[in-house]
């Protein structure tokens, strides 16, 4: 073929409109690919991928979801792992803000939100906050389950008789509780079954460590919530002086006298006996997702004896040498200091309406660790909101099952591995260099 001036000019327009549309294409390409997000989770479980049930709970929030990470500049790997895990609940919500914060740099803010781990996040909607302590779907969707309810949970503080006052500034008072409570939904109010005398509605009822007699009407309310199948939280000290005890008999505990001491010395950081140090747990709900340890001041020991109809969890423990400091009832070892009790409830059957299944109390034998001075210290907030959160129904965890890989692990022979390793060692280089041997003989 005779190629003239006119057709190489031809030839040379072609190509150049071809380089021209092709980066045209790569620019469009490049264009659209920032503008519009697409991508593909490709693994056999959807493990990269949020479970449908986060994607209901996403679209329940109706409103900006803020979450700040409370991680050092100095692991970036965590960061990473963070932003990799909300970058999923980005893709289906465009408004969650993820944001980072120095722990360091931010002390008196760390305080007074009771962070107490690095990598722990606080999800804040509608002017309600909560921890997330494990970087998990499932903790992020019990977390965002709770945010998303419209309704506020009340629960009621026995008042009159020197309790701790949810809304107490003091250093005994519960103020600081309450504060907290607030932001994760639950109103505390106080009840003063003398000055206010009706039947004690709510979801829960908590008595915080009386300092004196509780009168006959107050305690007759007492027992008439948990007959009618109340939620109580418990909360006792050693030498309890509220004269609780036909409620303890209906319960079948019984306070041991004196208070607890440890006396391990090599405790860092703990020089006073009486503070405990609890780092094991219970394997109960309230208890389960607690990593850090929790420290009871001035703690008194419980026994339980069974009673038809309830069920016991401990979630408790004093360490193995704690030892009481009344020597008419001195014992050594471990002591329960923490009860879970449940029951079916005991009007479920009547024909009332939206009664809830099951009965729950809380009896704890320390009252000072929700206290303002104590509850900044270790899991001591975290496992006061772990038993709001139970005793008002509200411990719930969605059921997101884990993304599993299938086949991950190759179980081969021996036999099998020599196998693999001579053909792709031997067997499959060698077979390239006779095919190359033959067709450099045949070209010849």
């Amino acid at each position: 073929m005779h190629f003239d001036r006119t057709m190489r000019w031809r030839l040379r327009l072609q190509s150049g409109l071809f380089v021209l549309l092709l980066l045209l294409a790569m620019g469009l390409l490049a264009w659209l690919s920032n503008r519009y997000l697409m991508q593909a989770d490709w693994t056999a479980s959807g493990r990269n991928s949020l479970s449908v049930t986060s994607q209901l709970l996403l679209e329940r929030l109706q409103g900006p979801l803020r979450v700040t990470a409370y991680v050092r500049d100095t692991t970036p790997v965590l960061r990473e792992a963070i932003s990799r895990l909300m970058e999923r609940y980005q893709r289906h919500k465009p408004d969650v803000e993820l944001r980072f914060v120095n722990p360091d740099s931010l002390p008196e803010q760390v305080r007074a939100l009771g962070i107490t781990a690095e990598g722990e996040l606080y999800l804040e909607y509608r002017g309600r906050g909560e921890h997330v302590r494990q970087l998990n779907e499932q903790a992020l969707a019990g977390t965002l389950q709770r945010l998303s309810r419209p309704a506020r949970r009340v629960v009621h503080f026995l008042a009159g008789q020197g309790e701790r006052a949810p809304q107490g500034i003091a250093n005994h008072d519960m103020g600081a509780f309450g504060r907290e409570l607030e932001k994760a939904g639950i109103d505390a109010r106080p009840f003063n079954p003398v000055e206010t005398p009706q039947p004690v509605d709510g979801a829960a009822l908590v008595i915080a460590s009386p300092r004196l007699p509780l009168p006959p009407v107050a305690l007759r309310a007492v027992l008439d919530y948990l007959a009618q199948g109340g939620n109580l939280l418990w909360l006792l000290e050693p030498n309890d002086p509220s004269a609780l005890q036909p409620l303890a008999e209906a319960l079948g505990l019984t306070i041991r006298p004196g208070m607890l001491l440890n006396r391990v010395a090599n405790l860092p950081g703990i020089a006073n006996p009486a503070v405990l140090l609890i780092a094991d747990y219970g394997p109960h709900p309230i208890t389960a997702a607690l990593r850090a340890s929790t420290l009871l001041p001035e703690a008194a020991a419980l026994d339980w004896h069974p009673i038809d109809g309830w069920m016991m969890d401990v979630l408790l423990e004093s360490p193995a040498r704690t030892e009481t400091d009344d020597s008419a009832a001195a014992r050594t070892g471990l002591s329960v200091l923490g009860l879970a009790l449940s029951r079916p409830h005991p009007v479920s059957g009547s024909g009332a309406e939206r009664v809830p299944a099951q009965q729950r109390l809380v009896i704890i034998g320390d009252g000072d660790f929700l206290s303002n001075t104590y509850l900044g210290n270790g899991a001591n907030l975290e496992l006061g909101l772990n038993i709001m959160n139970w005793l008002t129904l509200d411990d719930t965890l969605v059921a997101i099952p884990p993304h599993v890989a299938p086949d991950r692990q190759l179980d081969l022979s021996e036999t099998a591995l020599a196998l693999l390793a001579g053909l792709f060692l031997f067997g499959l280089p060698g077979a390239l260099l006779a095919g190359g041997v033959w067709i450099v003989w045949r070209r010849r």
